[in-house]
């Protein structure tokens, strides 16, 4: 056992990449309105992910190729390839630019958290970290700060784990929650986030193009795999305590969250006064790792598919990354609601979703490229169910903010 954790290396990476202020915005928000009922959400979501995550790292270990890369070689004869990288290109770069939002927005609650919550510390919270981000963008000096800010994030999920066991949540509701799905015109927004907040699309990039670097070819893909389902599940589980700690702390004593103060609430009963500082630390660390995290992955994305170097020093792949980070501090000051900007990111990250594991699924399938190692009739259903329920959601969504009773029970 031992050895197969000292093995352990992209799916980390992904884990820390959507355990990020989102998630713990994400997560608090459902257990605070909804109790347990929106753990099947979770739980659907972490097993999405593993699925998916699984066929992005065996593409970048069989083929050696990110996921860019294959879908260039797949599509290069087709009529049909500009409009299609067109697509892709443009919903990653919109996605990210919100979800660069809400990193943004939820490192500054973290700052606000600590020393107070004012428009003008939230304002120069955002510029300060754009500043830290496009310098470390800038100078690619990432890696050097990496395993702090991974350890803070840690802390973080060792503090709900403890926490959890403090408030002691109802074991049966936790069950309950987990195998009764519901989806009503109420919770549809959270659902989808809470689905957008851990089945992140660029993971799919990300996870590809960081296997490739990890593992050498087919003799090493059963320790990617293993990597992907114990990292992720370890993600997951986090993520499932953050719902449960709120629901017994929050939702039930009728708490609402309207800021950081009122999400370091279920902290107290095991940290008490000091639970702003343990928020605050997490938060600003989580959201500073995601500030970095989601340029850098568009960066390969884009470059991967319009064939440009992708080196952190090329000044294409700079200036994606900076991009990204720019249109997502002008979100971030826009002056709304930072929660609400944190949950609307998730939610655009859950409607995103169906149009990029689709792309995956069909590079995934490139028998010319994986051979043997090409998606099996148990795979494609499995992705295919993940993709069908998620544009459901978004179909659903919709025509619900139209006014349609379309699925509506």
């Amino acid at each position: 056992m031992f050895a197969k954790l000292k093995k352990i290396g992209p799916g980390v990476v992904v884990t820390a990449a959507f355990i990020g202020p989102g998630t713990i915005t994400a997560c608090t928000l459902a257990g605070a309105k909804f109790g347990y009922s929106l753990l099947w959400a979770l739980g659907f979501a972490t097993i999405a992910t593993i699925i998916l995550q699984e066929m992005s790292a065996r593409l970048g270990v069989i083929t050696q190729k990110g996921l860019g890369e294959v879908l260039w070689d797949a599509l290069q004869h087709s009529i049909f390839k500009w409009p299609l990288f067109l697509l892709i290109m443009v919903a990653l770069y919109i996605g990210n630019a919100a979800y660069e939002g809400g990193n943004l927005a939820g490192a500054a609650l973290g700052i606000q958290a600590i020393v107070g919550e004012s428009e003008s510390i939230y304002q120069l919270s955002i510029l300060t970290l754009s500043l830290i981000g496009a310098l470390i963008l800038w100078r690619g000096s990432y890696k050097q700060i990496e395993r702090i800010l991974i350890f803070l994030v840690l802390l973080m999920g060792v503090s709900f784990v403890v926490t959890f066991f403090v408030v002691k949540p109802e074991l049966l509701s936790i069950v309950n929650g987990l195998m009764s799905p519901n989806i009503t015109t109420a919770n549809l927004l959270t659902v989808i986030a809470l689905i957008g907040t851990t089945v992140v699309p660029y993971n799919l990039f990300l996870h590809a193009s960081a296997a490739k670097s990890h593992w050498q070819g087919a003799q090493q893909l059963g320790e990617a795999r293993v990597d992907t389902a114990i990292s992720i599940g370890l993600g997951g589980i986090i993520a499932l305590l953050i719902v449960s700690t709120a629901a017994a702390s929050m939702f039930a004593h009728g708490l609402a969250v309207n800021g950081a103060a009122d999400m370091a609430k279920q902290f107290e009963p095991l940290f008490g006064v000091h639970s702003k500082y343990l928020l605050g630390m997490g938060m600003f660390a989580a959201g500073l790792s995601s500030v970095i995290t989601a340029p850098l992955a568009t960066s390969y994305a884009i470059s991967e598919i319009l064939r440009v170097e992708k080196g952190t020093e090329s000044t294409v792949f700079r200036g994606i990354s900076l991009s990204i980070l720019l249109i997502g501090a002008c979100l971030a000051l826009t002056g709304i609601n930072p929660i609400e900007i944190i949950v609307l990111a998730q939610f655009a990250n859950g409607l995103l979703l169906p149009i990029v594991a689709s792309f995956l699924l069909f590079a995934i399938n490139h028998k010319k490229l994986l051979g043997q190692y090409a998606n099996g009739w148990l795979s494609n259903s499995l992705g295919g169910c993940v993709v069908i329920f998620t544009t459901f959601l978004g179909v659903r969504m919709v025509a619900d903010s139209i006014g349609l009773s379309l699925f509506t029970p």
